[in-house]
């Protein structure tokens, strides 16, 4: 309270106005940071929100490796996908070492000995000391063929003349491990993005269609989505994989299991698509696209979809992995993809037979990538779901 006396009624009140130009900062002294912080897009607090999530980041560390490797898995993989070697069939693991009788050599791998046991009828190798084998880098050996077309035979890493590395065993026609597993990824890593293509298109249209129309086309639209959530998946995935008829050719049955996997993976987009065109499709901006003439479509596409488009990303991040899944459950069960196709999940059906892995654990070693892939899609899901709204 002030002393100062109130004007007689009906005075003009004595105000004053500060000629000089209005200065924002004036009024709350702003830090550079905070100033960075309020002035930064929605798309720039997303990715300071993901850095923030170390292991979401390993995860897309992790993810970007792999996915680059497969433009040039022949080249990685010490041997070509089919080459075979009669004398080292269910051939254990083989180890690297850097030392040899107290003196640095480098990597190098010890020869073997092979000897038949007569008793279980099992292939038994060792170890022979005496004999060194130090690895090439960047060497030539088997011939490939690129999936883009052309051909060589170089190769990041190879064995020493006259040896073997086969750091991951063989199988049972002599094939190397490791590297069926490397060339093997690129079926199972892109069957993924490709089925996610397709479910991501269905659920956008036919989710963005029942939120913006709203009415029958929304209730035939969620009864269709109700009766395909309540099939159990494995099932329905087998059921529609058992008609491919088998005498298609191997890149026919890959687009075919990966349509079918997009096929029955729209419906929780779909959902997610028609609640937030539910709530958007009544706002004063999409009122005005409407009054300015603008169409249906454009209005989805240009105006509502964007809204969302951080929603999407992140679904569809936990959406692959399960698509991997997928196409690893039916190869294995015999459904999916078949030779001379390579995945994943072709790999591991060579080790159905439970005395196999028993004799020979190493053919297990295919679900080992699977297991990281997943966990890998899963925290970078969860990292861009966190991030997909910066300011929680």
């Amino acid at each position: 309270m002030t002393d100062t006396p109130l004007p007689p009624e009906g005075a003009p009140i004595n105000h004053y106005v500060n000629p000089a130009p209005f200065d924002p900062h004036s009024i709350e002294k702003l830090t550079p940071a905070q100033e960075r912080l309020y002035l930064a897009s929605q798309w720039k607090l997303m990715w300071w929100k993901f850095k923030r999530h170390r292991v979401a980041v390993a995860s897309a560390i992790f993810l970007a490796l792999m996915y680059l490797a497969i433009f040039i898995s022949e080249f990685l993989a010490p041997y070509d996908l089919q080459s075979r070697n009669v004398d080292a069939i269910f051939m254990p693991p083989q180890s690297i070492h850097l030392f040899d009788k107290g003196k640095f050599v480098g990597p190098f791998v010890y020869g073997t000995n092979y000897r038949l046991n007569m008793e279980n009828l099992k292939r038994e190798y060792s170890e022979n000391r005496d004999e060194v084998y130090p690895l090439r880098f960047f060497c030539r050996g088997d011939k490939y063929d690129y999936w883009l077309g052309g051909s060589s035979n170089l190769h990041l890493v190879c064995a020493a003349e006259n040896s073997t590395m086969f750091l991951l065993g063989t199988d049972r026609l002599g094939r190397d491990v490791l590297s069926r597993i490397i060339i093997g990824s690129r079926i199972s890593l892109t069957i993924g993005l490709l089925g996610i293509f397709i479910s991501f298109t269905l659920g956008i249209i036919i989710g963005g269609m029942a939120g913006y129309y709203g009415g029958l086309l929304d209730l035939l639209v969620q009864r269709v989505i109700e009766v395909l959530q309540s099939i159990p998946a494995i099932p329905l995935w087998l059921a529609l994989a058992a008609i491919i008829p088998i005498t298609w050719s191997p890149i026919l049955v890959y687009f075919g299991i990966t349509v079918i996997l997009g096929l029955l993976d729209w419906t929780g987009l779909a959902r997610a698509v028609r609640s937030k065109l539910l709530s958007l499709r009544e706002e004063d901006y999409v009122v005005s696209a409407q009054l300015m003439g603008a169409t249906p479509s454009r209005i989805i596409g240009r105006h509502l979809v964007p809204g969302f488009m951080s929603h999407l990303i992140a679904s569809a991040t936990i959406s692959i992995p399960t698509m991997v899944l997928g196409e690893t459950a039916l190869s294995f069960l015999g459904l999916g993809l078949r030779p001379p196709i390579t995945s994943w999940g072709v790999l591991l059906a060579e080790a159905q037979n439970i005395s196999v892995v028993a004799l020979y654990p190493w053919l297990m070693f295919p679900v080992v990538p699977v297991i990281l892939t997943i966990l890998a899609f899963n925290f970078f899901g969860d990292g861009l779901r966190d991030a997909a709204d910066p300011y929680k």
